[in-house]
């Protein structure tokens, strides 16, 4: 599947992933409406991963310009009270404007977004909670195809016809379920078997060294980040076909970020073409543009 992707990353700023044909949106940071301009009336899904601000602020013009009946459906973790909190700030302050939907998600949940293509909802661990709670999510899309099981791949078409007719469809078929898009949000590296076989994985990669201060702290949290050197050690010792790296700090240059790239993905043999979200930035259409690796 040939995903055009659009997306805005800088760390601590704003951070948002638009998937135009699937009207699809990861995360809502500050802007996204003005960088997308009318292709972000196409959004029907928006699937947040946490409540930090540079991921959420651009959902109150996405809600003022382009909500209508049932759209767009907003999935948040279920456990983060900013969501019930926006949502009742919206209803008052745009009293004219009705029709988003909003839905608390938890790990491992799964939502449909078409009759074959589904987001499934990870646990992550941004934020230092208990495991029952749910204030951080990854996402992974999912692609459903029908394919006949090995055991009737002998068959011609007619035999296939007659057993449908007596058997049912089910029973000659099976679904077989791909990873075809992965979205980290904002995480460390921890379990490298979460994007084992995806074919595209976006993952953070706030820091570039490996360094002490791969926790951003605010009054209240200590927020946990991926630095670069692990995300691509992960990278190496897993099967995916694409890396998209974002959430850089704006503290490092494109050279800086180029250079250090390079250099690492030559030390772990890296093998799949990586792309990159510089910090400022607007990418569109990353997929089809050359990549800065492989």
């Amino acid at each position: 599947m040939n995903l055009n992707i659009t997306a805005y990353s800088t760390a601590l700023f704003s951070t948002w992933i638009n998937i135009e044909e699937l009207h699809l949106l990861f995360d809502a940071g500050d802007g996204v409406t003005a960088g997308l301009l009318q292709k972000s009336g196409k959004i029907k899904y928006v699937f947040i991963t946490h409540p930090d601000r540079d991921h959420i602020t651009g959902l109150f013009q996405l809600h003022q310009l382009n909500a209508r009946k049932g759209l767009p459906k907003v999935y948040y973790p279920k456990d983060s009270g900013s969501f019930p909190a926006i949502k009742d700030f919206l209803h008052k302050f745009d009293t004219h404007i009705q029709g988003t939907e909003w839905h608390p998600i938890k790990h491992l949940d799964t939502i449909e977004i078409r009759n074959d293509l589904y987001v499934e909802a990870i646990r992550n661990e941004h934020v230092a909670v208990p495991q029952n709670v749910s204030k951080s999510l990854s996402f992974k899309l999912y692609q459903t195809k029908q394919k006949l099981k090995k055991e009737f791949s002998h068959l011609n078409g007619n035999s296939i016809k007659e057993m449908i007719g007596l058997h049912g469809r089910d029973h000659l078929m099976e679904t077989i379920h791909t990873n075809i898009l992965s979205y980290a949000g904002d995480t460390p590296v921890d379990d490298y078997n979460k994007w084992d076989h995806s074919k595209i994985l976006i993952h953070e990669s706030t820091f570039l060294q490996d360094q002490a201060n791969a926790i951003i702290k605010s009054p209240k949290e200590r927020n946990k980040h991926s630095k670069l050197n692990e995300v691509l050690e992960m990278v190496s010792n897993i099967t995916i076909d694409r890396l998209i790296l974002h959430h850089f700090s704006s503290r490092y240059s494109k050279e800086e970020i180029n250079t250090n790239v390079i250099k690492l993905c030559k030390y772990y043999h890296i093998k799949v073409p990586v792309h990159v979200i510089y910090p400022g930035e607007i990418h569109r259409d990353i997929l089809n543009s050359p990549p800065l690796y492989g």
